[in-house]
């Protein structure tokens, strides 16, 4: 798998300069984690494993080289549901 060399954010994209030579970019919108983060929190990232991924401390958010390079979006979490039906009222 190919390493990251240095990265940029826009306001709409992960740019991702590879060791090899390449260049690829995956939709900012792919991560909603970064999507809703400040720019100060974008800008605040590590290149982790050898250059295998990134780090947001900021924002608890890692994305890898295969990750951009397959096209795998972040999936939020999902919510747990619960019903006023079924909860117990306690006076």
């Amino acid at each position: 798998m190919p390493s990251i060399k240095n990265i940029q954010i826009t306001e709409d994209e992960i740019i991702a300069q590879l060791i090899d030579g390449r260049t690829i970019c995956v939709p900012l919108a792919w991560s909603w984690r970064l999507s809703e983060a400040t720019s100060s929190q974008r800008s605040n990232y590590e290149i982790i494993g050898d250059g295998q991924g990134i780090h947001w401390t900021d924002v608890d958010e890692d994305i890898s080289v295969e990750g951009m390079l397959y096209g795998t979006p972040a999936r939020r979490p999902k919510r747990e549901h619960i019903s006023v039906d079924a909860m117990e009222l306690v006076s």
